[in-house]
């Protein structure tokens, strides 16, 4: 059943704006928590698919395109919703939330943005400009669910730029107990120079000069293609060469490979060829007599991207081809709607902390919700949790 919360008629609806004061022209701003199906229906996908173009921080792992299918193979019996916001009828924000038992290990209930393994950023789609209106809506929202959820929890999400500014001014206007519980580094493609020179930059002569000489010795073994795809050409074909790919080594052994798993395999598959459909996609592909030895996905969502997933045939190790291919990758540097390219790495990913420089910050916040006696528990959650207290989101 729908839930929702109307609030006044906020302003603040422009960029920039920071007069939050009751005015009759600005649009009725309504939060609605829904079972997550319903959104799951040709016309709500479009409204979507809208928003997802016009969002404040893009998150690809929230498009429909993803998040559906992520849901279908994996929400089971979890009642899981999907919070929107729409602003007279239009819709300007979406977070899929749910109540967790667990806390990390510990049995702490409380409310949190859904997430899995294969999702990357946490940041809720939100329109530019409605930025402030979401979190007010969000938490006046769990200020008034009746469940004995503890305080709300927020994961990996950006800790700069105005959906983070956002959420901290919300935050600390209302005077919440809240707390950044955890932050992490992961490297970040954002440079203007040219993909050459920031090699240079990069990588030692020596290492360069290895790098030369191993696509050389590669290409002596055959006819030596890098292939890059931005449409729907051979989707479905390219899709299973990646998983057989991978599947083929250390993840395949592991039995943490896409096709170890027939949900994550359905998911990579739905989500490669909604990306497409939608041109989000680029496919990268070092070929060798037509034989792929180097794959990557990278999701195009201006003026970002992300480095999905990647792959290379273990046989051609002492090639480097997953390296040579994350050469290729650097033309992203060229992209005139592409300023920057999330590695989704892990923070000490060896291979490209050592290609990319920059670096960004994913952070974990937690806040108090509902009344006193919930909040001054939370607060003393958070001080045994950081050992500095709940002073706020930083």
């Amino acid at each position: 059943m729908a839930y929702e919360i109307p609030l006044s008629r906020l302003t603040g609806i422009g960029a920039g704006a920071s007069s939050y004061s009751h005015v009759p022209a600005a649009p009725l701003v309504v939060m609605t928590a829904r079972p997550w199906r319903e959104l799951d229906r040709r016309t709500t996908i479009t409204a979507w698919d809208t928003l997802a173009r016009r969002a404040s921080e893009p998150n690809p792992f929230y498009e429909s395109w993803y998040l559906l299918p992520s849901l279908r193979a994996l929400a089971g019996d979890k009642d899981i919703r999907l919070l929107t916001l729409e602003a007279d009828g239009k819709l300007v924000g979406l977070l899929p939330m749910l109540r967790e038992t667990d806390y990390y290990g510990y049995p702490l209930a409380h409310l949190r943005n859904w997430m899995h393994p294969n999702c990357f950023l946490g940041a809720p789609l939100v329109q530019r400009g409605f930025e402030r209106q979401f979190w007010d809506a969000l938490l006046a929202h769990c200020d008034r669910r009746k469940s004995r959820s503890l305080f709300l929890h927020l994961s990996h999400l950006p800790d700069t730029g105005a959906l983070h500014e956002a959420l901290r001014d919300a935050v600390a206007e209302s005077a919440r107990p809240a707390a950044t519980v955890h932050r992490e580094e992961r490297a970040v493609l954002a440079s203007a120079e040219a993909p050459e020179d920031y090699l240079t930059a990069s990588l030692s002569s020596k290492k360069r000069k290895e790098l030369r000489r191993q696509h050389r010795r590669l290409a002596e073994l055959g006819d030596l293609q890098v292939e890059r795809l931005t449409d729907y050409t051979d989707v479905a074909t390219w899709t299973r060469e990646f998983t057989e790919l991978e599947a083929r080594g250390w993840k395949g052994e592991a039995g943490s490979a896409l096709a170890s798993d027939q949900r994550t395999n359905e998911i990579f598959t739905y989500a490669i060829a909604g990306a497409a459909a939608r041109g989000r996609l680029e496919r990268i592909a070092l070929r060798l007599d037509g034989k792929p030895i180097a794959m990557l996905a990278n999701f195009l969502s201006p003026p970002g991207a992300f480095s999905f997933k990647t792959a290379f045939d273990e046989d051609y190790a002492r090639f480097s081809p997953g390296v040579l291919l994350q050469r290729e990758n650097l033309a992203l540097l060229g992209h005139e709607r592409i300023a920057w390219v999330d590695s989704c790495a892990a923070p000490d990913h060896p291979m490209i902390n050592h290609l990319w420089r920059e670096r960004r910050t994913i952070a974990r916040h937690s806040i108090g919700i509902g009344g006193r006696m919930r909040r001054a528990a939370f607060a003393a959650i958070a001080r045994w949790e950081t050992g500095k207290g709940a002073g706020g989101i930083g």
